[in-house]
């Protein structure tokens, strides 16, 4: 793909009728990798041409998943351009007179037909044997049109108040071709297209006419977009050609679809209800009947763990790095990586990401976050102390708020110890054993976890006592959990003082 021949210039084109689906997200994030790698034009375009299904505060969301995300665009609502408007409800009145063109060229046509007529025409069509039947160049010649009625009529209907819409008129038999990206070429007879509506009876264009005269208006140079567009692309490639655009045409990619965790069929709301994950970036609350839907953003995932997740999902480096910032995915990035094959979405491996991206973070960074969630430890401990936890503790944790989980039995005097743990491991017999221990412990002059390493294997040599039956003893005792941060690090961070308390407090209370 020859990038240097015309600027690069790349919309995410959203439509506001609900909240932004991951692999709406995951297309929004393409377009600006690749804008960004080519020092290109990022553009959001909001698509409200169906009226009907607008949701109040949709665009709103929108903008605001992507600000979340770090995906700026360079032109769009509220952010203005040279191409603006940018909500397709305000270009309304530009689209009229390229409807015109296509009725004056007879690549379109006005159509009168009722709901029930349609109707009619595919339950007589189903009959006769039709699995799917269209409005097409077969049938529209029984339909009531302008194609079928005397001029003066359709005039007449027109001067009266009729209702009516306006098709594009599909040739009969002729090849559609165009290179995608990703796919190759698609070539599609252009007898399987439908004569799709372009205008509406409301006075608004229909997304196909509506995006391809906005990409051109607007010099997009590439649409990149979802695998659910590409039947769409022959007639959208047939609109360039019947307006003589051909040579200003943008390059298509259509990216593969987001799959199940199963694999079988579209990632959807539902699989998320089912199986407990989000499915959409942040947090949608319905306008209408309040219903509140989590995202990423509101369980705690950092945004760039999200999009470094959401990138893999149908691209992948050629390398075995897998861990990049928005920069790296910017440097890395190319349409020709982009798999054909559905993607598997993996909430485990998003969870990978997530404590990927939490220890690249510094301590700083991760206390600044935590005393978000818990003030009140800055009452019982100093910083400089609490620095010390997240640095023992950051490596087990996959979010920030982990990080208070994982560090509890630092940051709490009482130790709640687990009672699996408890009954697996304590043997009231090495009791008397765990005594001495703490004992030989305290006579460390310097109190470092080399030296209470040090001293602790002496100990179990000179005791002919196992490292798998006195370990985890002195591990309840000191966290009250079998598992955590390595043990003599952990002696370090308390000290000998509070470790000799919570022994002796272990013995004489299990």
């Amino acid at each position: 793909m020859d990038t240097k021949e015309k600027l690069v210039r790349v919309r995410f084109a959203p439509s506001p009728t609900g909240p932004l689906h991951i692999g709406g997200v995951r297309t929004a994030l393409y377009n600006f990798l690749f804008a960004r790698k080519f020092n290109g034009k990022f553009i959001l375009r909001i698509e409200d041409t169906d009226q009907k299904r607008f949701v109040l505060g949709a665009e709103k969301y929108i903008i605001e998943s992507l600000r979340w995300c770090g995906l700026t665009p360079d032109e769009g609502p509220s952010i203005g351009g040279e191409y603006g408007p940018y909500r397709q409800s305000e270009r309304k009145s530009m689209y009229e007179s390229f409807v015109q063109q296509l009725l004056e060229s007879k690549h379109a046509y006005y159509a009168f037909d009722t709901p029930e007529e349609l109707e009619q025409m595919r339950n007589s069509m189903k009959a006769s044997g039709v699995p799917s039947p269209t409005y097409n160049s077969i049938t529209r010649s029984s339909m009531k049109n302008s194609l079928t009625l005397p001029a003066d009529e359709t005039k007449t209907r027109i001067a009266s108040g009729e209702k009516y819409v306006v098709r594009i008129k599909m040739p009969r038999n002729q090849e559609i071709k165009f290179e995608d990206e990703i796919r190759g070429w698609v070539s599609v007879n252009s007898s399987n297209v439908d004569d799709k509506v372009i205008f509406k009876s409301d006075g608004m264009p229909t997304y196909h006419l509506a995006n391809v005269v906005d990409d051109y208006s607007m010099k997009i140079s590439h649409v990149i977009r979802g695998e659910e567009w590409l039947p769409s692309a022959p007639l959208h490639i047939y609109l360039y050609e019947c307006f003589g655009w051909q040579d200003k045409a943008p390059i298509f990619a259509h990216l593969p679809l987001i799959l199940k965790p199963e694999g079988n069929g579209k990632l959807s709301k539902r699989d998320g209800d089912r199986l407990g994950f989000p499915v959409f970036p942040i947090e949608w609350i319905n306008s209408e009947n309040k219903d509140i839907f989590s995202g990423y953003r509101e369980q705690g995932f950092l945004k760039e763990a999200f999009v470094n997740m959401l990138a893999f999902l149908g691209w992948n480096p050629g390398t075995d790095q897998e861990v990049f910032d928005l920069l790296g995915l910017v440097n890395a990035f190319s349409l020709g990586r982009v798999g054909k094959s559905g993607a598997k979405y993996d909430f485990l491996k998003t969870k990978w990401f997530n404590q990927q991206h939490l220890r690249l973070k510094t301590n700083q960074e991760i206390f600044d976050n935590i005393i978000k969630i818990d003030d009140q430890i800055l009452s019982s401990y100093t910083k400089d102390y609490i620095l010390s936890v997240i640095d023992l503790v950051k490596e087990r944790a996959i979010f920030y708020k982990d990080i208070l989980i994982e560090g509890r039995p630092f940051l709490q005097d009482e130790v709640f110890f687990n009672e699996k743990a408890v009954s697996k491991k304590w043997d009231v017999e090495l009791v008397p054993v765990l005594a001495e221990l703490c004992k030989q412990l305290l006579t460390i002059d310097n109190f470092k976890k080399d030296q209470v390493e040090k001293k602790f294997h002496a100990f179990i040599t000179a005791q002919g006592v196992g490292l798998g039956k006195i370990m985890p003893m002195l591990r309840i005792a000191i966290t009250g959990n079998l598992s955590g941060p390595s043990m003599f690090d952990s002696l370090e961070l308390i000290g000998r003082e509070k470790m000799e308390q919570r022994i002796n407090y272990a013995i004489n209370n299990m």
